[in-house]
């Protein structure tokens, strides 16, 4: 008889694991994409920091270095051994630049500023770089985030059930997307403005030395100019010969 048959047993159900690293790795397609995709980008924001730290240290050593000696020149040949014996200083190299040409203090003005325009584009390297993290990344989580939920509602209408065996893994990947992208947002934001910082400090002093040794490199364009009339003064002095008559 059939009231007498036992009845089935039920299905044994899989515990679902909620932990962030299985959801991480049993992640759906795109959210998979989205959430390795931060997670490399929050490992890019740390290698960045760490070497633009390392490199701006290096320059503002070699910077105070350069600007303590060159403080003790008072002629252009001194200011440019003194160039050579630091080339790796940011404003040796914007010396060095000045030696190449003699001029007015106007024309090596405006020489100094486009090497400290070059000395901001190497002190600035990567910096883009890290501004683009910082406001991307929440909304590349967000999108992680849409598609869970998303994906949370095609599985409640196909197994006609909102339990939370069905519902959780999407809304879990769901937050994990959300979480990653700010956790590579927030320390690329605060790196940046840390290191922003810095490379404002090392070049607001770069311009403010560069001033003086402009006014240095000038003065050889300046013995130049008292040269010349000087040598015409001694050529007037001398007696014109007289031509003997035929």
């Amino acid at each position: 008889m059939a009231f007498l048959q036992s009845a089935p047993e039920p299905a044994m159900t899989v515990p679902i694991k909620l932990d962030p690293v299985s959801l991480v790795l049993h992640a759906s397609g795109p959210v998979f994409l989205v959430v390795w995709l931060l997670i490399f980008a929050a490992i890019l924001v740390w290698v960045i920091a760490v070497l633009k730290v390392l490199q701006l240290a290096r320059l503002a050593s070699l910077q105070a270095r350069f600007e303590q000696e060159s403080a003790h020149a008072h002629s252009p040949d001194q200011l440019f051994a003194l160039a050579q014996r630091h080339a790796d200083a940011p404003g040796a190299r914007v010396v060095m630049e000045l030696s190449r040409r003699v001029g007015t203090s106007r024309l090596l003005d405006s020489i100094a500023k486009r090497a400290i325009v070059t000395e901001t584009q190497r002190a600035s390297a990567l910096m883009p770089t890290l501004s683009s993290i910082a406001a991307a990344s929440p909304f590349i989580g967000l999108f992680g985030t849409v598609y869970g939920i998303m994906d949370a509602f095609l599985r409640i209408g196909q197994q006609k059930s909102a339990s939370l065996p069905v519902v959780a893994p999407a809304i879990g990947e769901a937050l994990i997307a959300t979480a990653i992208g700010l956790f590579a947002a927030i320390p690329a934001v605060i790196a940046y403005n840390g290191i922003n910082k810095r490379v404002d400090d090392l070049l607001a002093a770069l311009e403010a030395a560069s001033e003086g040794w402009v006014e240095i490199a000038s003065l050889s364009a300046r013995g130049m100019q008292e040269s010349i009339p000087l040598a015409l003064q001694r050529s007037s002095d001398r007696p014109t010969p007289v031509m003997p008559k035929g």
